[in-house]
């Protein structure tokens, strides 16, 4: 397939900005909408979105889009769509659904109206009879409504790309790895500059920053569905894997810190690193955080405190914030980024944020406190 494809990369709310940011970085135009990302790009554009994208939850083909209101219509703007051209004869395609604000809205029925659409498709191109054998590559379809306008996807990555390769093991509430990465690309550190998490968990931010340091691609240790898809020429694979290689800065030197009070965390963190190959790239160290001492300038602290819903309680969580906040008064130079659910955060770091976003971590609505240090 030569012509061009139109892609849309996921997203997760209030990630938007940072994923349409990556695209554009790619050379894909991007255009935004409510949790995704739509771009049209060459065939090649799949395997360098999934091995690069960092914050985007999943890259989807787009297939088609159309409004619907009645069984027979979804059925018949379905079968019309070219998904010839994307799934072989063999192919296995499952379909998921999810209607929202619509009129059809049996999200079963819809599924099985698209399945058996696709099916007729397939049939009348591939000369079959009877039942289609689905015995080869996976094609994960979605049907998608909302306000009566259909959207129909193929899923490229699998796995959510938050699903790096690294993660050995994990604490009880673990940050999502495109979450911590766009915490991340949502400051302006660089990799000369120190960073540290006093309230590291399973290592996710530090490993994450070590990725964006060296510029290591996050989907370099993983596999991907369209991996199997005939459509999509090796070379447009070989070419990926051989730019996440040329692009790779592995002789970049990082100070990047994670520290966590408990010392079962501390192994787990060590252990993923190693896993991802930045084993002697980043420190780990057993401390609470009202322990922590700074001897650098110019230093970076992005953190994921916890916040007093999921682990522990909120009196904890304001002591460790205002505790937190003593200590970084001390350290004019350094910029401050915090994740916290909690509506005191300001009073209790006793200190007002230079800037404010709203982000969701899973389904707990978040801001991220941001403190610009003053730079020598």
């Amino acid at each position: 397939m030569s012509q061009n494809i139109t892609l849309i990369a996921t997203a997760a709310m209030g990630l938007e900005s940072v994923v349409a940011s990556e695209v554009k970085q790619l050379g894909y135009e991007a255009n935004v909408e409510n949790g995704k990302v739509i771009f049209n790009a060459p065939v090649s554009a799949i395997p360098r979105c999934n091995l690069w994208l960092r914050s985007a939850d999943r890259v989807k083909l787009h297939v088609g889009r159309f409004k619907t209101e009645t069984f027979d219509d979804l059925f018949e703007a379905t079968k019309a769509l070219p998904w010839e051209n994307f799934i072989t004869e063999e192919g296995k395609f499952p379909v998921s659904g999810k209607s929202v604000k619509s009129t059809l809205h049996s999200v079963p029925d819809c599924q099985a109206i698209v399945k058996k659409a696709i099916a007729e498709k397939l049939k009348l191109k591939y000369g079959f009879a009877g039942n289609l054998p689905e015995t080869g590559g996976l094609y994960k379809v979605e049907v998608a409504i909302h306000k009566d306008d259909a959207t129909l996807t193929i899923d490229t990555s699998g796995s959510g790309l938050h699903k790096r390769g690294y993660r050995i093991g994990q604490g009880d509430a673990p940050l999502k790895e495109t979450l911590a990465a766009a915490l991340i690309m949502l400051t302006n550190w660089k990799p000369d500059y120190p960073l540290i998490d006093p309230f590291c968990g399973s290592g996710t931010i530090p490993i994450e920053a070590a990725l964006i340091g060296q510029n290591i691609a996050p989907g370099f240790n993983r596999d991907f569905t369209s991996e199997d898809w005939k459509w999509i020429k090796n070379r447009y694979w070989d070419e990926a894997f051989e730019e996440v290689e040329d692009k790779a800065n592995y002789s970049q030197k990082l100070n990047i810190t994670g520290y966590d009070i408990d010392h079962r965390m501390i192994e787990i963190s060590k252990e993923n690193a190693t896993e991802a190959g930045l084993g002697d790239l980043i420190s780990w160290k057993q401390m609470q955080a009202n322990d922590l001492v700074l001897r650098e300038q110019n230093g970076y602290l992005i953190g994921n405190p916890p916040y007093g819903q999921r682990i522990g309680d909120k009196e904890a969580a304001g002591e460790i914030y205002s505790e937190l906040g003593k200590i970084m008064k001390k350290h004019p130079t350094w910029s401050i980024y915090i994740l916290a659910a909690f509506d005191a955060f300001e009073q209790k770091f006793g200190q007002k944020a230079t800037k404010k976003r709203k982000l969701f971590n899973g389904f707990i609505q978040t801001n991220y406190y941001q403190y610009f240090g003053r730079k020598q």
